[in-house]
């Protein structure tokens, strides 16, 4: 039986974010003619998890396994059980699958300079839909990131759904934090058994929610939890895991 052992990202250089290779804080004066082509998802080929926020575990929970990351408790979908994402084909989401925000907002991002700062802009100029044009070498491929040095539309959008992931983050690590406080996750493995390959494969690396600790919490807790909406969440991630059973399906079919 082949195991495979879940990381929170996948990333192969620890330092750097999921899919980041050369990541640069955006300036209006170094990056005014860069621009950024239309592109799939291609990048993600080889990811079998990527991070989720706590206002994706509705729409996320109904397509992927919501487990915990072993480490830091920050939850992540599992997209495939071996070494590839099971949610594409030549580079294209399923249209019928939950495409996480995480993976849509690349190739940027948000970074805070320092604990006090507001979180700012990055891009990663590695990846290849970014069109590193400049003055000697314009180029009217794919959207502008800046208008007379000034934030495009299209990055205004992108701003503002950075910043919007950046609030998700923030509250979702508050809830991460507070289920290892109440000492609620548990390490898990799940052993599978894939029908048209004949063998099985071992999942581990993960943690989830133990259902008779979360069932034993004091009332004054459940309470608190009940307002800030956290009990719907761990309902949530507790029903996710049943769908360890369509990621079987997504790779019998592969196989």
């Amino acid at each position: 039986m082949s195991e495979l052992q879940t990381p929170p990202s996948g990333q192969q250089n620890a330092a750097l974010p999921l899919f980041f290779q050369n990541p640069v804080v955006l300036s209006s004066q170094a990056h005014k003619d860069w621009r950024l082509k239309a592109g799939g998802y291609g990048f993600t080929e080889q990811s079998v998890s990527v991070p989720v926020s706590v206002s994706e575990f509705s729409a996320a929970g109904r397509d992927y396994p919501i487990v915990f990351a072993a480490n830091n408790a920050a939850p992540i979908v599992l997209l495939g059980l071996k070494d590839k994402n099971l949610s594409i084909a030549d580079g294209q989401w399923d249209e019928a699958l939950y495409i996480p925000a995480y993976i849509r907002r690349y190739p940027f991002g948000a970074v805070r300079v320092d604990e006090t700062s507001e979180p700012v802009m990055m891009i990663d100029a590695a990846s290849e839909r970014v069109v590193q044009a400049d003055a000697q070498s314009p180029s009217d491929e794919g959207m502008a990131l800046f208008d007379d040095r000034q934030p495009s539309d299209f990055l205004k959008k992108m701003l503002s759904f950075c910043e919007q992931f950046h609030n998700d983050a923030m509250r979702t690590l508050a809830f991460s934090e507070a289920l290892k406080e109440a000492d609620l996750l548990v390490d898990r493995r799940a052993d599978v058994t894939l029908p048209n390959e004949g063998g099985k494969l071992g999942v581990a690396g993960f943690q989830v929610i133990d259902p008779e600790r979360f069932s034993n919490l004091d009332d004054a807790r459940v309470l608190d939890w009940h307002r800030k909406g956290w009990l719907g969440l761990i309902h949530l991630h507790l029903t996710s895991l049943e769908r360890f059973q369509s990621l079987m399906r997504r790779q019998s079919r592969l196989g």
